[in-house]
């Protein structure tokens, strides 16, 4: 069973359908708890201060990438927490689900980065080859 599930999320088609599978292992135990990891880019974090005048705004807009996953989970009674990571999405998501113990991460296979929509996306590439723990990438 899967206690502590790491649920990816960019707000993506992908990452809402790792949500309905992070909830499907949720399911199975009534003590699992999904942390929804929201990575900050460096490069997507000079953008989003460019379109935004304040704080308060960036932030807001960070979170409503994040209302659809929330509103699922709720529906659910799923306890869940947001973290949100500033840095290169892979490397961050992987540092922080190895030093946190996690049991299962959920991520989609492309994010919203138009460029990953070639191939499987960079960004599940790399958590699954350097995540210490089962990586389940939602197509």
């Amino acid at each position: 069973m899967y206690n502590h599930i790491l649920l990816a999320s960019d707000g993506s088609e992908h990452a809402i359908r790792a949500c309905q599978n992070a909830i499907v292992l949720a399911e199975k135990n009534p003590n699992a708890v999904i942390t929804i990891v929201f990575v900050v880019d460096g490069n997507a974090s000079k953008t989003d201060v460019l379109h935004h005048w304040n704080a308060m705004d960036l932030d807001r807009s960070r979170k409503e990438k994040l209302t659809i996953t929330e509103r699922k989970l709720k529906q659910k009674n799923i306890s869940y927490e947001i973290k949100i990571l500033h840095g290169e999405p892979g490397p961050a998501i992987v540092k922080f689900a190895n030093e946190n113990k996690v049991d299962v991460c959920v991520i989609g296979s492309r994010g919203l980065n138009s460029l990953q929509e070639m191939v499987l996306g960079s960004v599940s590439h790399k958590v699954a080859k350097r995540v210490e723990c089962p990586v389940l990438i939602v197509k």
